[in-house]
């Protein structure tokens, strides 16, 4: 099984009260892929760079079998890049800056190679640029999710609608489903976003796990508790990016399946924020996720006697 991943690719600033890091790789498309790879190959990326997007950043990743035939590469161009710098709670965080640089004229561009991909990952971009990546597939995926922010449901939200109406999935944070849908019940804000389109909406709520939505069940994951985080920025893009890539590879998009592939999402997320950027997702090993996964199933594993 093949997966596809539309997003970006950059160069973030970060501060959190851990540290502080003046120019590192970021991107959504980055993390995911890198999450992914460690599920599903071939990885196709569909993004846009410039020309000082380090060429070893993409050969490691060409080394862990992404495929580069969708990155344009504008030589004379910078990349996208954003400064952020995040509070306390490690949840609220300040924009400090934003240049969109290339992501300002980016028209994705699906090659032929990559058409027939059964799984479809559209990361956090312009609606528009979603719709266009999805219409310009000969087939239609077998799973397609999304992630989407409140930027667009204030500035483009005839275009999310659309959008919503061409995926399977909608991956939004809690805030982001109650702007969305008019509801602070999350379990009405899921049904009200089920009537836009995707049958299944996964809720993240940072360090209080995630919740999975489908018809008239629920399914709530946790989420493991940890002694250092260092950098959330990535950690919703590792998170899907596992979560796509585990059902890439066992080729099934039930329900049960995607319940432990939340987990495995989970578990991938809670190895970005323990270092700044994707460096950690870069070496963590097979027999660190089936360990870690394990402690998420032990933090909800119990039986009742009696």
């Amino acid at each position: 099984m093949s997966l596809l991943i539309v997003g970006t690719m950059a160069f973030d600033a970060l501060e959190t009260p851990f540290g502080k890091v003046d120019r590192i790789i970021g991107g959504s498309a980055t993390y995911a892929a890198w999450a992914a790879s460690n599920f599903a190959k071939p990885i196709h990326q569909v993004s846009i760079v410039g020309g000082d997007f380090p060429k070893e950043e993409i050969e490691a990743l060409e080394a862990r079998g992404v495929a580069f035939d969708g990155v344009e590469v504008v030589p004379d161009e910078k990349s996208f890049f954003w400064s952020g710098r995040y509070h306390l709670d490690m949840n609220t965080r300040d924009t400090l800056v934003t240049e969109l640089n290339v992501l300002a004229h980016f028209e994705p561009k699906i090659p032929e190679s990559y058409q027939g991909c059964e799984f479809v990952m559209l990361g956090n971009l312009s609606p528009a640029v979603q719709i266009s990546a999805l219409q310009q597939l000969h087939k239609r995926p077998k799973l397609v999710i999304m992630d989407t922010m409140n930027f667009w449901m204030d500035v483009a939200m005839d275009d999310l609608r659309k959008a919503l109406g061409m995926i399977d999935l909608l991956m939004v944070n809690d805030s982001e489903a109650r702007q969305l849908s008019g509801e602070y019940s999350l379990v009405k804000a899921a049904r009200k976003i089920q009537e836009m389109g995707p049958k299944y909406i996964i809720i993240k709520k940072g360090e209080h796990g995630a919740l999975l939505f489908y018809d008239d069940k629920i399914f709530s994951a946790p989420a493991l508790p940890l002694e250092d985080v260092f950098d959330p920025t990535g950690a919703g893009d590792t998170f899907a990016g596992g979560f796509i890539g585990y059902l890439t590879r066992i080729n099934d998009t039930s329900f049960e399946s995607m319940k432990a592939a939340i987990i495995v999402g989970s578990a991938m997320a809670s190895f970005c924020v323990e270092q700044f950027g994707p460096s950690r997702l870069k070496e963590v090993t097979a027999d660190e996720i089936t360990a870690r996964v394990n402690e998420f199933v032990a933090l909800s594993n119990f039986e009742i006697r009696g």
